[in-house]
């Protein structure tokens, strides 16, 4: 491919979004007028929503170029149509009048998202937004993401354990999770969705939401793997983005596989085992064939755009064809527009091959990206193979995860 002096990034999470006026072109025209009262009501809490980089398509590339990365997987930085924050930070629709205004909003990002991919449609693919109260409307939304040929994945939120809508173990998504097998398209989640509604001190209340970003959607894994999902579904790919490092996986994937023991009727012969399976067990977690590490490394992968040096450690037990190098572009936890100093700073002594995977061919082969057409790309602008693999002797002025320079566990036992 003509880049073997220099890696090929395609990054597994960068952001954009529309400037919310021009969403009105996307949605029906039934709710123009109901779409002109919410743009003159709504104030947008967040600054790099605003920012050139987030829907200018020539800013966007040169800002690539910059950065070394040829190419980008593009989840939502926006405040869609109807919502009033982030689609992945609000609860799901709690009736059928608002999913119905949210899932028009949704769609008028997700139609925006494909015109914005066809224009640079070599380095750049969508992820498709989706709710879950509706079965059907989203295994249409499926099936459209998959004809455009430039949409590469799903995004769903968790469920918060509050709201009346059924948690993913649950049987009625199997037509869901059979279409995105069928389209080839790997289904995401996020950090900072599935938090139940708070019913305390507003201020109180959004700083225990932050501290507790990634806390629910982690218990979507535990959903997929204890309900059987990944069992009956076992070509389904699903895909952890920005979460806070890679030990939460670990040390989830320990929690359940110990939790199984106490609750799977195989062990409630063991005398060193306590089990309550007599109480707690079913037949569906009695059929569970693979442990929770194997239905990992067969069905799920990270995003790993928020990857510290003391979290490096656990590439080798999660896979490193599981782990997918992203920038986060254009948000500062991530590592743009600093990538090759982030990399220098936490996989600077990891073996080329593995590098390479981690960096852009694993994402390229999830997400549908062509390798001939990149590798011309990545051989002018890639990161250089023999800079990556110097040590990072001074970070630069980014509060980037990739810089962080403790565990913050070890400093407390320390």
């Amino acid at each position: 491919m003509g880049n073997d002096d220099r890696y090929l990034i395609v990054t597994s999470d960068a952001h954009g979004g529309a400037p919310m006026a021009e969403y009105r072109d996307y949605v029906p025209a039934s709710l123009h007028d109901d779409f002109d009262a919410w743009l003159a009501s709504i104030v947008n809490p967040w600054v790099d929503t605003t920012d050139r980089f987030n829907a200018d398509n020539e800013v966007r590339l040169a800002a690539m170029d910059a950065d070394g990365v040829a190419g980008e997987v593009v989840f939502p930085n926006t405040l869609p149509p109807f919502f009033d924050i982030l689609a992945h930070l609000t609860g799901v629709p709690r009736d059928r009048a608002s999913f119905e205004r949210k899932w028009a909003g949704l769609q008028a990002h997700n139609r925006w998202l494909e015109d914005f991919c066809r224009l640079a449609p070599a380095r750049r693919r969508g992820i498709v937004q989706l709710l879950p109260n509706d079965v059907d409307a989203a295994v249409r939304e499926v099936e459209w993401a998959a004809s455009t040929g430039v949409m590469a994945g799903v995004m769903l939120p968790g469920v918060p354990p509050n709201h009346d809508v059924d948690p993913y173990f649950h049987e009625r998504y199997a037509p869901l999770w059979d279409a995105c097998v069928a389209a080839g398209l790997p289904v995401h989640q996020h950090q900072g969705t599935g938090a139940p509604d708070a019913r305390d001190d507003a201020a109180v209340s959004n700083s225990i939401f932050f501290t507790e970003l990634d806390l629910w959607t982690r218990r979507t894994l535990h959903h997929l793997i204890i309900g059987g999902v990944f069992e009956r579904h076992p070509q389904l790919q699903f895909v952890w983005t920005e979460m806070w490092g890679l030990r939460w996986a670990v040390e989830d994937l320990a929690h359940i596989t110990r939790r199984l023991r106490n609750v799977q009727t195989k062990h409630a012969g063991d005398p060193l085992e306590l089990n309550y399976s007599a109480v707690f067990t079913s037949p569906t977690v009695n059929e569970l064939s693979l442990t929770p590490i194997e239905y990992f490394r067969r069905n799920c992968s990270i995003g790993a755009s928020m990857l510290p040096r003391h979290d490096v450690r656990y590439i080798s037990a999660l896979g490193v064809d599981r782990i997918l190098w992203g920038t986060d572009a254009p948000h500062p936890e991530g590592s743009a527009p600093y990538t090759t100093a982030a990399l220098r700073a936490t996989l600077w002594d990891f073996p080329e091959s593995d590098l390479r995977a981690m960096l852009g061919e694993t994402a390229a082969r999830l997400y549908g990206f062509d390798l001939d057409a990149l590798g011309p790309i990545a051989a002018a602008i890639g990161p250089r193979v023999g800079d990556v693999a110097q040590p990072l002797e001074q970070r630069p002025v980014w509060p980037g995860a990739a810089f962080a320079s403790e565990d913050p566990l070890e400093a407390l036992l320390a």
